[in-house]
């Protein structure tokens, strides 16, 4: 049974008539885990007036209207990659984040033609595999989104899409890229109802249900012919050693 409505007291420029709830039943098949999709949002920037971590957060409520349980990373004070050991506490923060994630959402202005250093920082913290063969990011549904102070855009999207395929991530087709941001938030900190805003709601929708799709499958999804090989090798070495 598809669930009412949620309230969109905190969401002024959804159109009621127009929202749909997601059918977690029409994209789960059976075993699939029945919790909210948990999703990680990270975003760019640490100016006072940043646009990435407004999308971020608009996103966050999109999302939870979705019925999505979320969490967004504060990336201040994450130091260098190679410049601080991995349990400084920023760092096992993001980690413990991202292992709890089921599906993310990257937002990022586009600086000088690319994303952001801090944007790059984040995922550069992000390990392939953890001790233990806990990988971050394998397998988890990604939502790439950007913010440009000029012309429209796709840089920094595209770029995330290269790391989203590095990072072995299900990356979904739809992405949004606002240009002349200053201009569309002039009149305070949400973003007004129009195309730009209602491409962001289509890609939380999109990444909602990509999430439902992949996560109870996610193993199977990733199983690797040249891991099992290896697997197999890796056997055969210690039998040899114990002969």
């Amino acid at each position: 049974m598809v669930p009412d409505l949620p309230d969109f007291g905190d969401l002024p420029n959804i159109h009621p008539d127009a929202f749909r709830v997601i059918d977690s039943a029409a994209l789960s098949g059976p075993g699939k885990a029945g919790h909210p999709p948990r999703i990680l949002l990270l975003y760019g920037s640490l100016r006072d007036v940043s646009y990435s971590r407004k999308i971020a957060e608009e996103c966050a409520r999109l999302l939870t209207a979705f019925g999505c349980e979320t969490r967004i990373f504060n990336p201040s004070g994450l130091p260098l990659t190679d410049d601080a050991d991995a349990d400084h506490p920023k760092v096992q923060e993001l980690r413990d984040l991202a292992v709890w994630s089921e599906g993310m959402v990257w937002s990022s202005p586009e600086r000088h033609g690319a994303m952001t250093g801090i944007m790059k920082l984040q995922i550069d913290w992000l390990p392939l595999s953890l001790k233990g063969g806990i990988r971050t990011t394998q397998g988890k549904t990604l939502a790439v989104l950007q913010v440009s102070g000029g012309s429209q855009s796709f840089n920094a999207v595209n770029q995330m899409r290269i790391l989203g395929r590095w990072m072995r991530m299900v990356t979904i087709p739809n992405q949004s890229s606002i240009p002349k941001a200053w201009l569309e938030f002039k009149k305070g900190d949400r973003l007004p109802d129009g195309p730009f805003y209602r491409r962001v709601v289509d890609v939380m929708e999109e990444l909602v249900k990509f999430t439902y799709l992949v996560r109870g499958q996610k193993d199977y999804l990733v199983d690797r012919y040249s891991e099992r090989v290896e697997s197999v090798e890796d056997v055969h070495k210690r039998v040899s050693i114990k002969v």
